[in-house]
């Protein structure tokens, strides 16, 4: 009898990443330079953020919430740009503004955990990946002869480790936010000389209404869980839509600069990996 046909293995890239691949032991890895950025952030205006980066991200960044489902679940993420495709923290060189703070959804590329998917169904499991563009024969190996891990995949997969927990802790928090019905939706506009202009929708926010109605043993379910502090972070952080607009027209003012060169990204200052507890 013929062999059984196993089903197809697929591996679905997170946003950014244009392909990827298992990370294998024997692969060599042409890791970026430190400070660089990577190219998708140049043409993005929102961003995914995770659990623990709330309270740091929302001293340079707008965070909310978005909904792909109806409302069936929601992700918050930082605003970057008041545009399509518009990163208002990446300058002309394409790098990313060093005084700000720098999501751990850019800093772990080209590396990323992804979900299996066998035969179209999807599975539990979880595999180490890498952006396919990164392997090359020419690249450092992330694992000595005897097969332990370099400091360079330590760190990376330190990262890569908190990171994945961060965003189980943030879909259970956005679960806890549905569950007590605490969004709504809202949108942003500018208004410049009793003229409206510019208007972003499709954003969901902490309203602040229903967090004040709540029965006082959900008041205390949400800070006995550390997510009261999460939504004080969200709400002041909407403030700094002010911010990113004072950016858009700086940015639009802005005389042409010359492209960025290898040798500027030499001294940017480290990133923590995640400010976890």
């Amino acid at each position: 009898m013929p062999a059984k046909k196993q089903p197809a293995l697929q591996i679905t890239p997170p946003f950014g990443y244009d392909d990827i691949a298992p990370l294998q032991k024997t692969a060599r890895v042409l890791l970026p330079a430190a400070g660089t950025t990577p190219d998708f952030c140049r043409s993005i205006n929102a961003l995914v953020l995770s659990f623990s980066e709330f309270s740091i991200a929302s001293r340079d960044y707008p965070i909310v919430f978005a909904s792909s489902d109806a409302g069936e679940t929601y992700s918050p993420v930082v605003v970057l740009g008041l545009a399509d495709a518009q990163n208002l923290f990446v300058d002309t060189r394409g790098e990313w503004d060093r005084t700000t703070y720098l999501p751990a959804f850019v800093r772990r590329y080209p590396f990323c955990i992804s979900r299996l998917n066998v035969g179209g169904e999807p599975r539990s499991e979880k595999m180490v990946c890498i952006a396919s563009a990164y392997l090359d024969p020419q690249g450092l190996p992330l694992f000595d002869a005897a097969g332990g891990p370099t400091p360079q995949w330590q760190a990376a997969e330190r990262l890569l480790e908190e990171y994945e927990t961060d965003l189980e802790l943030t879909a259970q928090m956005c679960d806890s936010f549905r569950k007590l019905d605490l969004f709504s939706p809202f949108s942003f506009q500018v208004t410049q000389d009793d003229v409206a202009g510019l208007k972003l929708e499709g954003m969901h926010r902490i309203d602040e209404e229903k967090l004040r109605a709540l029965k006082p043993a959900s008041h205390k379910a949400l800070v006995t869980k550390g997510l009261m502090s999460k939504i004080y972070a969200h709400i002041h952080s909407l403030e700094n839509f002010a911010r990113l607009y004072s950016r858009a027209v700086a940015r639009a003012n802005a005389p042409a600069k010359p492209k960025r060169r290898a040798d500027d990204v030499k001294d940017a200052p480290e990133q923590r990996v995640l400010p976890l507890a």
